[in-house]
């Protein structure tokens, strides 16, 4: 592969996990993600929007914000990729947990039941943008008062959407699970490979 580098505009350490397992070279593009500072891009559900339309509108906006401040930055163009994922259940948009007892109550109304997950990808150089969207679906056993409360106490669910990580001890709650694994992460590599290659950056 070709050492070309990259701007991945996420805070995620799971984002940056798997853009190495593929052997990207990336380096950091953080936004402002504080309550208090403000936001660089809108994250709030629109009315009427639908999940995968959010997911996507998020990521595009992400990817095109960092390319534009690349630009003003006079930084070197690479491109620079950026990801939204959405946890869905009866078509509601279920974010990250405001605290521990909103993490109890996302876990409550995952027990046992099937959901989705939704994953937009978007990668930008310059004016051009370049989408792709991965939808898995998670079943997720009973789970017991107790083993909620001990897996919040792990303090893993939180920065999570949907209150959990498939990556880490929530594993044990999950039965089955049917399209991308890393797309539930929070990275679907497939998708992204077949992006960066529109970017003349080749995976394998």
């Amino acid at each position: 592969m070709a050492e070309k580098r990259i701007y991945l505009a996420s805070r995620s350490p799971r984002r940056r996990e798997l853009l190495k397992q593929i052997g990207v070279n990336f380096e950091l593009l953080l936004m402002r993600e504080d309550p208090k500072r403000g936001f660089d891009v809108n994250e709030t559900p629109l009315p009427d929007e639908s999940p995968g339309v959010y997911a996507l509108r998020v990521a595009t906006s992400k990817a095109s914000f960092a390319a534009r401040q690349i630009a003003q930055r006079a930084l070197p163009l690479n491109p620079v990729l950026a990801a939204d994922t959405t946890v869905v259940l009866d078509d509601q948009v279920i974010g990250k947990p405001d605290d521990a007892e909103h993490a109890a109550r996302i876990l409550r109304s995952l027990s046992g039941r099937e959901h989705t997950v939704i994953t937009a990808v978007a990668v930008a150089r310059k004016d051009q943008i370049e989408t792709q969207i991965s939808v898995s679906t998670v079943q997720f056993r009973d789970l017991s008062e107790t083993a909620i409360r001990r897996y919040i106490a792990s303090g893993e669910p939180l920065g999570k959407a949907g209150a959990y990580a498939i990556q880490g001890r929530a594993a044990a709650f999950i039965i089955r699970i049917e399209g991308s694994y890393s797309g539930i992460m929070g990275l679907p590599l497939a998708e992204t490979a077949e992006l960066l290659q529109k970017f003349d950056i080749e995976i394998l």
